[in-house]
Protein backbone atom coordinates (compact mmCIF):
# COMPACT_ATOMS: atom_id res chain seq x y z
CA UNK A 1 0.00 0.00 0.00
CA UNK A 2 0.69 3.92 -0.65
CA UNK A 3 0.62 5.96 2.23
CA UNK A 4 -1.43 8.55 0.34
CA UNK A 5 -3.13 8.05 -2.61
CA UNK A 6 -5.84 11.07 -3.80
CA UNK A 7 -8.32 10.11 -5.87
CA UNK A 8 -9.71 13.23 -7.97
CA UNK A 9 -11.75 14.51 -10.81
CA UNK A 10 -9.09 14.70 -14.02
CA UNK A 11 -8.24 18.28 -15.01
CA UNK A 12 -7.02 18.83 -19.04
CA UNK A 13 -3.67 19.12 -17.85
CA UNK A 14 -3.94 15.55 -16.63
CA UNK A 15 -4.44 13.73 -20.33
CA UNK A 16 -0.81 13.93 -21.32
CA UNK A 17 -0.32 11.27 -17.81
CA UNK A 18 -3.36 9.82 -18.49
CA UNK A 19 -2.82 8.90 -21.73
CA UNK A 20 0.66 7.58 -20.83
CA UNK A 21 -1.44 5.26 -18.38
CA UNK A 22 -3.54 3.67 -21.17
CA UNK A 23 0.09 3.34 -23.21
CA UNK A 24 1.41 1.27 -20.52
CA UNK A 25 -1.37 -0.97 -19.74
CA UNK A 26 -1.68 -1.68 -23.23
CA UNK A 27 1.84 -2.69 -23.59
CA UNK A 28 1.98 -4.66 -20.17
CA UNK A 29 -1.33 -6.63 -20.37
CA UNK A 30 -3.35 -6.15 -23.73
CA UNK A 31 -0.16 -6.43 -26.26
CA UNK A 32 1.05 -9.88 -25.82
CA UNK A 33 -2.52 -11.22 -25.57
CA UNK A 34 -3.51 -9.54 -29.36
CA UNK A 35 -2.63 -9.81 -32.66
CA UNK A 36 -0.41 -7.98 -34.45
CA UNK A 37 -3.13 -6.59 -36.86
CA UNK A 38 -4.94 -5.30 -33.45
CA UNK A 39 -2.19 -4.21 -31.85
CA UNK A 40 -1.12 -1.62 -35.15
CA UNK A 41 -4.77 -0.91 -35.38
CA UNK A 42 -5.09 0.37 -31.64
CA UNK A 43 -1.68 2.08 -31.84
CA UNK A 44 -2.02 4.17 -35.11
CA UNK A 45 -5.71 5.31 -35.06
CA UNK A 46 -4.70 6.24 -31.32
CA UNK A 47 -7.22 4.35 -29.50
CA UNK A 48 -6.65 5.21 -25.61
CA UNK A 49 -5.54 9.23 -26.53
CA UNK A 50 -8.89 9.36 -28.22
CA UNK A 51 -10.34 7.82 -25.60
CA UNK A 52 -8.81 9.95 -23.14
CA UNK A 53 -9.85 12.89 -25.63
CA UNK A 54 -13.49 12.00 -25.29
CA UNK A 55 -14.00 10.92 -21.74
CA UNK A 56 -11.55 12.33 -19.71
CA UNK A 57 -13.26 15.10 -18.35
CA UNK A 58 -15.43 12.41 -16.92
CA UNK A 59 -13.12 10.35 -15.10
CA UNK A 60 -11.32 10.29 -11.95
CA UNK A 61 -7.20 9.61 -11.25
CA UNK A 62 -5.40 7.92 -8.58
CA UNK A 63 -2.46 10.58 -7.86
CA UNK A 64 0.95 9.44 -5.73
CA UNK A 65 3.40 11.57 -4.99
CA UNK A 66 2.34 14.73 -7.84
CA UNK A 67 2.16 11.93 -10.55
CA UNK A 68 -0.97 10.20 -12.23
CA UNK A 69 -0.72 6.42 -11.00
CA UNK A 70 -4.36 5.42 -12.53
CA UNK A 71 -7.51 6.23 -14.23
CA UNK A 72 -11.18 5.01 -13.68
CA UNK A 73 -14.20 5.99 -15.68
CA UNK A 74 -17.48 4.67 -15.74
CA UNK A 75 -21.01 4.83 -17.17
CA UNK A 76 -24.24 4.18 -15.08
CA UNK A 77 -23.96 1.07 -13.44
CA UNK A 78 -20.59 0.28 -16.00
CA UNK A 79 -16.59 0.64 -15.08
CA UNK A 80 -15.64 0.36 -18.43
CA UNK A 81 -11.80 1.47 -17.91
CA UNK A 82 -10.03 0.95 -14.80
CA UNK A 83 -5.95 1.48 -15.38
CA UNK A 84 -3.27 1.31 -13.12
CA UNK A 85 0.61 2.35 -14.11
CA UNK A 86 2.52 -1.09 -13.89
CA UNK A 87 4.80 0.60 -11.36
CA UNK A 88 2.07 1.48 -8.92
CA UNK A 89 -0.06 -2.16 -9.02
CA UNK A 90 -0.50 -3.62 -6.57
CA UNK A 91 -0.26 -0.74 -4.05
CA UNK A 92 -3.66 0.37 -3.57
CA UNK A 93 -4.25 2.46 -6.48
CA UNK A 94 -7.04 0.03 -8.46
CA UNK A 95 -8.45 -0.65 -5.04
CA UNK A 96 -8.60 3.42 -4.30
CA UNK A 97 -10.24 4.28 -7.68
CA UNK A 98 -12.54 1.44 -7.59
CA UNK A 99 -13.92 2.02 -4.48
CA UNK A 100 -14.29 5.90 -5.53
CA UNK A 101 -16.27 4.60 -8.49
CA UNK A 102 -18.65 2.60 -6.77
CA UNK A 103 -19.43 4.73 -4.08
CA UNK A 104 -20.23 7.33 -7.13
CA UNK A 105 -22.46 4.71 -8.96
CA UNK A 106 -24.00 3.98 -5.52
CA UNK A 107 -25.06 7.72 -4.80
CA UNK A 108 -26.86 8.60 -8.14
CA UNK A 109 -28.95 5.17 -7.02
CA UNK A 110 -27.50 2.55 -9.08
CA UNK A 111 -27.57 -1.59 -6.54
CA UNK A 112 -24.78 -3.09 -8.41
CA UNK A 113 -21.97 -2.22 -10.37
CA UNK A 114 -20.77 -4.24 -13.66
CA UNK A 115 -17.10 -4.42 -15.32
CA UNK A 116 -15.55 -6.36 -17.80
CA UNK A 117 -12.42 -8.20 -18.32
CA UNK A 118 -11.24 -11.20 -19.83
CA UNK A 119 -9.85 -14.29 -19.33
CA UNK A 120 -6.65 -14.40 -19.99
CA UNK A 121 -6.15 -11.25 -17.02
CA UNK A 122 -5.68 -13.57 -14.49
CA UNK A 123 -4.47 -10.69 -11.57
CA UNK A 124 -7.60 -8.55 -13.11
CA UNK A 125 -10.00 -11.41 -12.22
CA UNK A 126 -8.57 -12.26 -8.71
CA UNK A 127 -8.60 -8.09 -7.82
CA UNK A 128 -11.84 -7.89 -8.72
CA UNK A 129 -13.08 -11.33 -7.08
CA UNK A 130 -11.22 -10.49 -3.71
CA UNK A 131 -13.60 -7.13 -3.91
CA UNK A 132 -16.46 -9.00 -4.44
CA UNK A 133 -17.26 -9.14 -7.95
CA UNK A 134 -19.02 -12.02 -9.00
CA UNK A 135 -18.45 -13.61 -12.78
CA UNK A 136 -21.98 -13.65 -14.11
CA UNK A 137 -21.07 -14.31 -18.25
CA UNK A 138 -18.41 -15.24 -20.68
CA UNK A 139 -18.33 -14.13 -24.29
CA UNK A 140 -16.30 -13.37 -27.57
CA UNK A 141 -14.42 -10.16 -27.05
CA UNK A 142 -14.65 -8.31 -30.06
CA UNK A 143 -13.06 -5.32 -29.58
CA UNK A 144 -9.74 -7.05 -29.91
CA UNK A 145 -10.74 -9.35 -32.82
CA UNK A 146 -8.21 -11.38 -30.99
CA UNK A 147 -9.69 -14.97 -30.12
CA UNK A 148 -10.14 -13.82 -26.34
CA UNK A 149 -12.74 -14.22 -24.02
CA UNK A 150 -14.20 -11.14 -22.14
CA UNK A 151 -15.77 -12.17 -18.73
CA UNK A 152 -18.91 -9.50 -17.07
CA UNK A 153 -18.61 -9.33 -13.72
CA UNK A 154 -21.09 -7.61 -10.94
CA UNK A 155 -21.32 -6.48 -7.61
CA UNK A 156 -23.99 -5.68 -5.44
CA UNK A 157 -23.38 -1.99 -4.09
CA UNK A 158 -23.63 -1.15 -0.60
CA UNK A 159 -22.18 -4.61 0.34
CA UNK A 160 -18.96 -4.74 2.24
CA UNK A 161 -15.81 -6.07 0.05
Amino acid sequence: MIDEILVRPARPQDFAAMKAVLRDTFESTWRPQITENAARRYIETDIGGSFIERCGAAMLVAEVDGRIAGLVHGMDDFIDALHVRSGFQRRGVGRCLLSRAERVMAGRGFRKARLETDTFNQQARGFYAALGYIETAQYPDEQWQSGLTTVLMEKALGTEE
